[in-house]
């Protein structure tokens, strides 16, 4: 008899939730878009009760708003919400990257420089919806060493807000090679052991990307320009 093969199974709205958060973090659905249970049920080819299960578990994580009866719209956050975002993001990584750098180690070096090689090549590819999440994973990679699962775990829910606006971004504002620029430049100087100058440019680069994403979305969202 064959030996058995383990695979991973997944359940209707695992896969479905999965699918819509990569339209949300790539852009393909806009904020405020209306999401409509039956059309979706149709597009996917499953009742409408995965649907509903799905749009329920990215309410909670924040990525549309779901209402009984009445569908879901995806999450659009004001100016003031996302410079929030970003900030505390900001406080939160800076600080997990002090405590890191100390402790990291060659195998914490070498995971970082395949997702660095990583995001690079999704770019060049065109693969903007893998940017995001490797972006975030490559960060989150650069503060594992620091060992603050608690802090960890609130940034992950911060850091799932601001990929859809650094996703959409890096794809219209083509800044990926200034962002590439500071995630090599961000992993030298803990390599170096400089926690002084690697916070200093993490956050500069936070910051800019703040700036930088803002801009873009009051331009988009003005009806003059």
């Amino acid at each position: 008899m064959a030996p058995k093969r383990a695979v991973i199974r997944q359940s209707l709205p695992d896969v479905i939730v999965t699918d819509l958060r990569k339209r949300i973090l790539s852009g393909e659905l806009e904020e405020g878009a209306l999401i409509r249970q039956e059309l979706l049920a149709e597009e996917y080819d499953v009742s409408r009760m995965p649907v509903r299960e799905a749009l329920k578990r990215l309410d909670a994580e924040g990525l549309v708003v779901f209402k009984n009866n009445r569908g879901a719209t995806v999450t659009k956050h004001s100016l003031e919400e996302i410079a929030e975002i970003f900030d505390v993001r900001l406080l939160l990584e800076v600080d997990l990257f002090a405590r890191a750098i100390p402790n990291m180690t060659a195998e914490d070096f070498s995971a970082c420089e395949s997702l660095l090689k990583e995001m690079d090549d999704s770019y060049l590819a065109g693969n903007i919806a893998d940017w995001g999440p490797l972006n975030a994973e490559y960060h989150g990679k650069l503060y594992q060493a620091a060992g603050r699962h608690l802090t960890e775990n609130l940034l992950e829910r911060v850091t799932l807000q601001a990929n859809r606006y650094v996703s959409m971004h890096i794809g219209k504002l083509d800044k990926q090679h200034h962002a590439s620029h500071d995630h090599h430049a961000l992993l030298a100087l803990a390599r170096q052991r400089d926690i002084e100058g690697a916070t200093a440019l993490l956050e500069s680069h936070l910051m800019n990307t703040k700036l930088q994403v803002i801009d873009w979305i009051q331009h988009d969202r003005d009806p003059h320009n």
